[in-house]
């Protein structure tokens, strides 16, 4: 029995967390940098925690860009990391596009930085080739809430599903008993607040 359209699928997804380098955060301006970083480091916690093919990626990593976010690699250690020499659409590099058809899978969750060009570029591209793609809204961040929303409402318009990662990990999750105590220990990492309540669960 398939899963209900419109939901991700775990046995269907794929992660795509894109540009997350250390000079690239300076950028994001839409979010508080300390409330990003916990969203994209839970992100890469969900991915790993429900067992996602997950993909990283670079934009010229030798210059003020920086180096790829180190706790994702702590996170992601096995996670194939993908350094473009210079497209700026991830979709471009003939390596990103190889290694993410090799998942096999249809179903295409991104997050990245900046929203409005390395997260929007590729998104646009996977849904012209029929992938179903869910946003991951507040692990991408950008120079303001202007680029940021005109930026959803064009990949909304395109096809996109805008969804948080808290919603992606309750929709791999699906049902509270299906392994609580491992949500429950993410959660408490990353919303201290509804670590507590769903802890109460447990006992």
């Amino acid at each position: 029995m398939s899963a209900t359209p419109g939901f991700i699928r775990k046995e269907d997804a794929v992660v795509l967390m894109l540009d997350h380098q250390t000079g690239l955060f300076s950028l994001v301006r839409d979010f508080q940098p300390d409330e990003f970083r916990n969203n994209v480091l839970a992100l890469a916690a969900t991915a790993k925690y429900f067992g996602l093919p997950t993909i990283l990626a670079t934009s010229m990593d030798q210059g003020p860009n920086g180096v790829l976010l180190p706790q994702l690699r702590e996170i992601l250690p096995d996670a194939p990391v993908i350094k473009r020499p210079g497209e700026i659409n991830a979709w471009d590099n003939p390596e990103f596009l190889t290694t993410l058809k090799a998942t096999g899978k249809k179903q295409i969750i991104v997050a990245g930085i900046v929203t409005d060009v390395c997260v929007a570029m590729p998104t646009l591209s996977a849904l012209a080739e029929g992938y179903e793609v869910f946003v991951v809204v507040d692990a991408s961040g950008t120079f303001s809430n202007v680029a940021r929303d005109s930026a959803h409402i064009r990949m909304a318009n395109a096809g996109a599903q805008l969804i948080n990662w808290f919603a992606v990990a309750c929709e791999l999750q699906r049902d509270w008993r299906n392994g609580l105590e491992g949500l429950a220990a993410l959660f408490e990492k990353h919303i201290p607040d509804y670590g507590n309540l769903i802890s109460g669960l447990k006992r």
